[in-house]
């Protein structure tokens, strides 16, 4: 891959905080145009690098740079051009409680435009049909169901015609339908408008029908990258527990502590 194909870059990018090491020594390229996926059990750093590369954090060593821009010499107003340049579906949708769904959508366009009332009102009705909800346009968030609210949230993150999607966990918490209707909205969206989409995902099942490359995050490094196919053949003994869902292997279930009986007899003394 050369410069030109990666739309976002992290190199040998350290995180720590509290004194604990999130992340060391990180390189990661995204390619453009396509749908890759990040991965890793919990506490490995997967929303760290989703605030790194939006500039919410700063690295403790090493560069991010998204679009060409190394993040750390932008200041906050040209930061916050980048960001418009992204969109981000949150995991639980995130939308705004005392406003209808046209409102939901309409809101960066307010926010960030001076676009005319005629106008956007054409470019909200035009996204919630790409998720099959203009006729919902006037329905409360409390109305919703938890799949159309994602998709509502999707219509909203696509609204200022992102070159950057990203999804926290898109998938969490949907009956098997809504989720194979976010599923294939991703991907649909991401062919369609050409734009490279970042998926934070702990569904190894979905990641294989989605994405076109996936990065396991373990250790603070990469444990393995690769299509979501060579990473379920992948040898590693914790890539192999964490592709089979294994309760068995190298990644632990225990946060470190003392020996348990030695701890319980202190408490006692």
């Amino acid at each position: 891959m050369t410069a030109q194909d990666a739309v976002a870059t992290l190199e040998g990018v350290g995180y720590a905080v509290g004194g604990r090491t999130i992340l060391a020594g990180l390189d990661l390229a995204i390619q453009r145009g396509r749908v890759t996926a990040i991965m890793g059990p919990s506490g490995t750093g997967k929303t760290t690098l989703l605030r790194l590369l939006t500039g919410q954090l700063q690295p403790s060593s090493g560069r991010v740079s998204v679009a060409g821009f190394d993040l750390s010499r932008l200041n906050r107003r040209d930061t916050y051009a980048l960001r418009r340049r992204m969109g981000m579906l949150f995991q639980n949708g995130a939308l705004l409680t005392d406003l209808d769904v046209y409102e939901n959508v309409a809101f960066p366009l307010r926010e960030h435009t001076d676009l005319p009332e005629p106008l956007i009102r054409r470019i909200v009705l035009m996204k919630l049909e790409a998720v099959g909800l203009r006729g919902a346009a006037r329905l409360m968030p409390a109305e919703l169901s938890g799949g159309m609210a994602r998709r509502v949230a999707l219509a909203r993150a696509i609204v200022m015609d992102p070159e950057i999607l990203i999804y926290d966990e898109p998938f969490a918490g949907l009956d098997p339908i809504a989720l194979g209707m976010v599923l294939r909205l991703i991907r649909d969206l991401n062919q369609s408008l050409g734009i490279t989409s970042i998926v934070v995902s702990h569904d190894v099942h979905v990641i294989e029908r989605l994405a076109d490359h996936a990065v396991l995050l373990s250790g603070g490094g990469i444990a393995a990258a690769g299509s979501p196919t060579e990473l379920a053949s992948n040898p590693d003994p914790a890539v192999r527990q964490f592709m089979s869902g294994s309760a068995e292997g190298p990644v632990p279930f225990h946060y470190p502590a003392p020996d348990l009986a030695s701890d319980l007899a202190d408490g006692v003394r």
